[in-house]
């Protein structure tokens, strides 16, 4: 049987089959007990969909998962980056070894615990700046920021989840930037009814913003419960 040709989604991003590989920053590193394996003189790490809603996210998407995805070079926003595992993916395409392509993502995290992980992690990454606080602030964000973001994913499990990325939006994403919002079900208790009023909650708010697009809204349950991925697009300011 034939191998099946990778699709190259981005500099460092592929996608074999139904799996998701990046090409590896730090070489002979493995983040999380990933699998890596080389092709040539390039190694890539395997991106698991069920570590990380973005890559669900990737798998899942009606889209061009291409779109989805901030090129190299490029300014992102990452609002509760934990212990720094799918930071890590990001940083392999937006980064590369070195920060060769001068990215820049800015990993907002409330917990000191997961704090000391993102921060060990960004000593071998630069670009990868980690930032600990609450990224509904944007005054805990904006000091570090170089200027407004191409890229925004956010994974808070607080209540008003959606007001809040509505907010970070507005205020820091670019015209034609993209924003990813992972949505957590179970942290919107204050909303009556199951999950899927408060879904349609979620993209009623979106929809009454001026400012932004709503792309898709994904549906990620079978790699995380309780889940939805709302995908924007922040309109041409002129």
């Amino acid at each position: 049987m034939s191998r099946r040709k990778p699709i190259q989604l981005s500099w460092g991003i592929r996608k074999e089959g139904r799996s998701l590989w990046t090409r590896n920053a730090v070489k002979g590193v493995s983040v999380r007990d990933e699998r890596r394996k080389k092709d040539s003189r390039i190694e890539w790490r395997q991106w698991d969909p069920r570590k990380s809603k973005v890559a669900a996210c990737l798998l899942k998407t009606k889209l061009d998962p291409a779109k989805l995805i901030p090129v190299p070079g490029s300014t992102c926003l990452y609002l509760g980056a934990s212990s720094g595992t799918t930071v890590s993916h990001i940083h392999d395409n937006v980064c590369g070894s070195g920060n060769h392509h001068n990215g820049q993502i800015i990993s907002v995290e409330i917990s000191p615990r997961m704090m000391r992980d993102l921060s060990k992690l960004s000593e071998s990454r630069p670009g990868l700046i980690p930032v600990l606080g609450d990224g509904r602030n944007p005054f805990v964000i904006s000091p570090y920021l170089r200027g407004k973001v191409d890229w925004i994913h956010q994974d808070i499990s607080v209540a008003e989840q959606t007001k809040s990325f509505l907010k970070i939006s507005d205020i820091f994403l670019k015209s034609e930037g993209i924003g990813i919002l992972s949505l957590k079900a179970a942290s919107e208790r204050w909303i009556e009814g199951g999950d899927d009023t408060r879904f349609k909650e979620a993209e009623e708010l979106i929809n009454q913003n001026k400012n932004l697009k709503l792309l898709e809204i994904i549906d990620i349950s079978h790699f995380e419960s309780q889940h939805r991925i709302f995908v924007i697009k922040r309109l041409d300011d002129n």
